[in-house]
């Protein structure tokens, strides 16, 4: 909804005019990870890292065009680093070579993927890309208090409908939608996953959203070059 704009040469539909918002569902945060053998202890060594190793760090992503190679891109932006994106088919082929890295002459050294990635030996987290802290792993900073301000990222579920939808329609859907959010063994399922049920649930809340990540994306996609085919 906010991306496909800017990634692809055309859209059969516009993602603000042709849908009527209802209620943003959850986002998900993500990690930023290393291999263990990876002299980066923290953001600020990472960071570190790409200056002294300039146009020699990669990171992977689960595709072109997809949210983590997003995050990776708006990381060089904002920390103003050099690193070559290398994307692969899906997340899980990322996450294996990435494990296998140290074998090979160049480290993978920026890998963004789901928590579940903390649970794997031979990867190392270094902070979570939301600009607040998780509440499954509290004691893992942020990106953006990490030394590099400003930087928020997570995957976003909403839900829209058809812009002609009457009104009342739309109302009563927000209000089952967000009844049914709140539902305790709902909220126990979503927090397990480490994807609470958003605050934000009045239908305007949802627009002006949209509208703050079509206005974060835009420019980082361009900048980038990024571009997917149809």
């Amino acid at each position: 909804m906010a991306t496909n704009q800017f990634l692809y040469p055309s859209l059969s539909y516009d993602p603000v005019g042709d849908f009527a918002p209802v209620t943003l569902l959850i986002t998900q945060p993500n990690l930023m990870c290393v291999p263990n053998s990876s002299p980066a202890k923290s953001v600020k060594e990472f960071i570190a890292y790409c200056n002294d190793n300039r146009g020699k760090v990669t990171y992977a992503s689960s595709g072109n065009g997809t949210t983590l190679h997003l995050s990776g891109e708006l990381f060089k932006r904002l920390a103003n680093v050099e690193m070559t994106h290398i994307p692969y088919r899906g997340g899980a082929p990322a996450i294996n070579d990435l494990h296998s890295r140290p074998r090979r002459r160049h480290l993978r050294q920026h890998a963004l993927d789901h928590r579940r990635m903390s649970g794997r030996a031979q990867l190392r987290a270094l902070a979570v890309t939301t600009k607040e802290r998780v509440r499954v792993v509290p004691d893992m900073p942020t990106i953006a208090e990490s030394g590099v301000p400003g930087f928020d990222v997570s995957s976003w579920f909403g839900f829209f409908v058809p812009a002609k939808t009457p009104q009342e329609v739309i109302a009563k859907l927000n209000a089952d939608t967000n009844a049914a959010l709140a539902h305790p063994p709902v909220k126990s399922a979503l927090r397990a996953t480490s994807a609470p049920p958003r605050k934000a649930r009045r239908r305007a809340q949802l627009a002006a959203f949209l509208k703050s990540e079509i206005d974060k994306w835009g420019p980082v996609i361009r900048d980038a070059r990024i571009r997917v085919e149809n």
